[in-house]
């Protein structure tokens, strides 16, 4: 069979399988779509959980920039899971005995205001569909490459089964859905890892082949990242354990990552599909445990893909060039042109040129004068998408077919698991906080979830837009701006509901305001508006979420203390929440 078959075969597979369960477990009632019934067993939350975290920014992306900057990318290790560290004890045992559907629920009756409920709806917005444009962007690089079809043809094939089984099914059928795809995505990202690990390095552990000796070849065993250190700096890149980030900078953009974790809305709800708030503390231990099988396994795979594609590439006639290479270059996701007119791929430190190019190697001569004059700016002649790293290395590799349509499952998976688990929230943002809360309270069961299905149509479109058309050049940088956004917002302002009963409506509100507009008009300033990129004190728009959060406390405490104190009953919840005694017991 061909590769074409296996691709077909893998995911044609796991689409039915999708499909399959969507159809079996169609939400009938509001409840049912919102939070599966409450139903859901700690095993099954924590692997749903988990496929909804592990989105296509850490399953294409996180290993990518590994492999392209080295101790950088830890910086989304250390932020991710510290994180989910941060969600599982400060924030959801506590919602989940506050026993609502969603993140905006707790927030209007927290804080005794409507306001706060629509401020939070458009937090939630703004957080997802950032959030979700990563995820269209990485299904369209997938369909792609497997199809040979144009990345917005992709796109646009990823969103309809998105809303296919997300809008059919609801949290309902999204949950048993992410069961399936986690199991995929897990076998999609070891299997690979375990066989580059036993040719490069011989050892069948990817962690212990990262630390490993390189024994690929007849030379002599050499520690696998002093190798990569010295192929870095030969083609002038920094060593491959440096970092190149300001320290200021590192730091900001791990605490905007960690505290929007624990802020992510789709991420929080998923807890509140668990029977009670002892089953919520079962869940997180199941969840972290399926999140660390990849989040260990993504730094070999990162340094695998690096080592991988400096001895495929470098230095190489492009008549010799390997035939993955030039399947890639026909998506337009690598490309080379022959500066110096050798014949030969040089990738070396600067970047190759701005976007892909339209002219080939042959036909430099003809390209525009402004482009001409930038080619010849450096000596680097390889320009290549990081997104697409995880899914080329097993053919850099030389592995099996089957483990390349497996991977390409595994890339699949990722992005619509969590694309289904945003679109949830965005749709419930809308029929539930927003129609039924403060628009039309008496609206029935049937027209809230008709209407759920309505919006997540309407957003589905918005995210294809920006997927096809992406504000950002890589997945992981757009999604890195959807945790900043909720560090600034919800973060803190979830943390002062649950552990202040001084905190009132007026300081939530303008303290979430004051948070996420610093926040986003950075992000819009710096990406859209301003043509250089000095940032203020070092700090880009992937770390400023973090001044944001310290904003929003700032306002919020200050508000609180010349304003009115929050009723009695607001201090009775707070309260409430926060005793332990029934942590134990259902809390329907």
């Amino acid at each position: 069979m061909n590769q074409d078959i296996w691709n077909f075969i893998f995911i044609g597979g796991s689409f039915a399988l999708y499909i399959w369960i969507a159809i079996k477990s169609r939400a009938a009632t509001t409840k049912e779509y919102y939070v599966a019934s409450g139903g859901v067993s700690p095993f099954a939350n924590g692997m749903a959980t988990a496929a909804d975290w592990m989105s296509a920014a850490t399953f294409i992306s996180m290993a990518g920039i590994i492999a392209a900057s080295g101790y950088d990318a830890s910086r989304f290790l250390m932020g991710w899971t510290g994180g989910f560290v941060l969600l599982t004890t400060l924030i959801v045992p506590y919602l989940r005995k506050f026993n609502k559907f969603t993140v905006t629920d707790f927030l209007g009756d927290r804080f005794y205001s409507n306001v706060a409920r629509a401020v939070g709806v458009i937090c939630a917005i703004f957080i997802c569909m950032t959030y979700i444009m990563g995820q269209m962007r990485g299904v369209g690089i997938v369909f792609s490459r497997l199809f040979e079809i144009e990345i917005w043809l992709g796109v646009i094939i990823g969103a309809s089964i998105v809303f296919f089984y997300a809008g059919l099914g609801g949290m309902k059928g999204i949950t048993y859905t992410q069961v399936a795809q986690y199991c995929v995505m897990v076998f999609a990202y070891t299997i690979p890892a375990i066989f580059i690990s036993m040719l490069l390095t011989g050892n069948v552990i990817p962690q212990l082949g990262l630390i490993g000796d390189f024994t690929k070849g007849d030379a002599d065993p050499v520690p696998l990242l002093s190798k990569l250190n010295t192929l870095n700096t030969e083609l002038g890149f920094a060593q491959y354990t440096d970092g190149s980030l300001g320290k200021m900078d590192m730091f900001c953009i791990t605490a905007a990552l960690m505290c929007g974790t624990a802020g992510l809305p789709h991420v929080i709800v998923r807890f509140f599909t668990v029977k009670s708030v002892k089953a919520v503390r079962a869940s997180a231990c199941w969840t972290l445990l399926f999140i660390a099988v990849v989040y260990l396994t993504a730094p070999a795979i990162g340094a695998f893909a690096r080592t991988n594609l400096i001895s495929e590439v470098h230095n190489r006639s492009y008549a010799e060039a390997p035939d993955w290479f030039k399947n890639w270059e026909d998506r337009g996701l690598i490309a080379w042109v022959d500066k110096n007119g050798d014949g030969v791929m040089q990738h070396s430190a600067g970047a190759a040129f701005a976007g892909k190019p339209v002219y080939t190697a042959e036909r430099v001569e003809d390209a525009p004068r402004a482009v001409t004059n930038e080619l010849s700016d450096n000596t680097n002649e390889v320009f290549y998408d990081r997104d697409i790293l995880v899914m080329a290395n097993p053919e850099m590799a030389g592995l099996p077919m089957w483990v390349i349509a497996l991977v390409m499952a595994g890339c699949v998976a990722a992005a619509l698991s969590t694309a289904a688990g945003l679109l949830l929230v965005l749709s419930t943002s809308i029929s539930h906080d927003l129609m039924k809360k403060i628009v039309s309270p008496n609206m029935s069961d049937a027209t809230e979830v008709k209407c759920a299905r309505g919006a997540s149509f309407c957003f589905l479109v918005i995210a294809a837009y920006f997927g096809i058309n992406p504000p950002a050049e890589f997945v992981a940088k757009t999604v890195a701006f959807a945790f900043g956004l909720a560090a600034s917002s919800f973060f803190p302002t979830i943390l002062m509901g649950i552990f202040s009963k001084r905190i009132n409506r007026e300081g939530a509100i303008l303290g979430m305001v004051a948070g996420v507009g610093l926040t986003l008009g950075y992000i819009v300033y710096f990406q859209f508006i301003a043509q250089h990129k000095e940032y203020f004190f070092g700090i880009s728009p992937e770390g400023i979420g973090f001044f944001g959060m310290l904003l929003n406390f700032a306002v919020a405490n200050a508000v609180s203390a010349v304003t009115p104190a929050p009723p009695q009953e607001i201090v009775d919840m707070v309260e409430n929440i926060r005793n332990p005694s029934d942590a134990g017991s259902a809390t329907h």
